[in-house]
């Protein structure tokens, strides 16, 4: 993948709340970095531990850094362990350019739920929705207060806030939060148990919900994987994609390039247009109605539930 399309070094690093950290990054040259919208992401190459996805949390206006915050596990998978280590201002990063499977809609009103680190693409929504005069919520849950990023320069400047630490107030009322503006339509990002919670509520109340995860989202398997084969409508190769392969590895084993970041269905570079079968998706990014459509596929994680695929390769 093109991990190497951005260059950048750390010129700040600063703690931000318990076990999350910000970084400032600019491009390694000193230009313009590349623009991006409310709700993109990056992916930050992380060592051994791979690509991690990260959102940038700045001020899309300031071309010249990028922000984002991370939230330091060393019990997690490895990358943001790697980062808390070695990302000290004056290092440089390989970055991907920004991509956005979360871009904020026009909406008259906002509900913005965040859960922890999840604050992280929330808050230039946050800015652009108060840029745009529209009527917002923000509703924001952590364990305890101390483990907020953000959260003082958030409640000084802004009176619809809401914080919601666990360890005083409970969980987030979701059922609550939604109910109390359902023409809002609702921004979501944080972790599983919530994002599940909220798509819940929301199909229930008939509230439009978006969420974005970086994990991926539990897959319910419908029995053991199946080979079936891929044809390459382009060129019209015929591939046999076994049960325990991903078709990334049979097409890249193939010779034929494509641009991957995550291999776990959650940072949207390999969609793929679908031309014809029905694919079992197991991404962590489309919608139901785009699911349903069966009109592309992220050929890292997801396979087919016919014996062949037509992909627009």
């Amino acid at each position: 993948m093109g991990m190497t399309d951005v260059r950048v070094r750390v010129i700040e690093r600063t703690d931000e709340a318990d076990a999350v950290f910000a970084l400032v990054l600019a491009a390694v040259d000193g230009g313009d970095l590349p623009a991006w919208t409310p709700g993109a992401h990056i992916d930050v190459a992380a060592g051994s531990a791979g690509v991690r996805q990260y959102s940038l949390c700045g001020d899309p206006a300031e071309r010249d850094r990028w922000r984002i915050a991370v939230l330091h596990e060393p019990a997690g998978r490895g990358g943001s362990a790697h980062l808390f280590r070695t990302a000290l201002p004056g290092t440089t990063l390989s970055v991907s350019v920004p991509r956005n499977n979360f871009e904020l809609a026009d909406a008259a009103e906002y509900t913005f739920v965040a859960g922890g680190i999840g604050i992280t693409p929330i808050l230039p929504m946050i800015a652009a929705a108060e840029q745009a005069g529209a009527h917002w919520t923000l509703h924001y849950g952590a364990r305890t207060t101390a483990h907020m990023a953000f959260a003082d320069a958030l409640t000084e400047r802004y009176p619809q806030v809401r914080l919601v630490p666990q360890n005083e107030s409970g969980l987030l009322p979701v059922a609550e939060i939604l109910a109390a503006r359902p023409a809002a339509t609702v921004y979501c990002c944080g972790p599983e148990p919530l994002l599940a919670a909220v798509e819940a509520e929301g199909a229930r109340q008939g509230v439009t919900v978006r969420t974005e995860r970086f994990v991926p989202r539990p897959v319910e398997r419908t029995g053991t994987d199946e080979a079936f084969e891929v044809r390459l409508a382009q060129t019209g190769r015929t591939l046999r994609v076994a049960a325990d392969r991903s078709i990334v590895d049979v097409l890249e084993s193939a010779g034929i390039s494509v641009i991957t970041s995550c291999r776990e269905g959650t940072c949207g570079s390999c969609e793929t247009p679908v031309l014809d079968g029905e694919v079992e998706h197991r991404d962590s990014l489309l919608t139901a109605e785009e699911r349903d459509s069966g009109a592309t596929m992220m050929l890292c994680v997801s396979r087919a539930r016919s014996g062949v695929l037509v992909l627009d390769l």
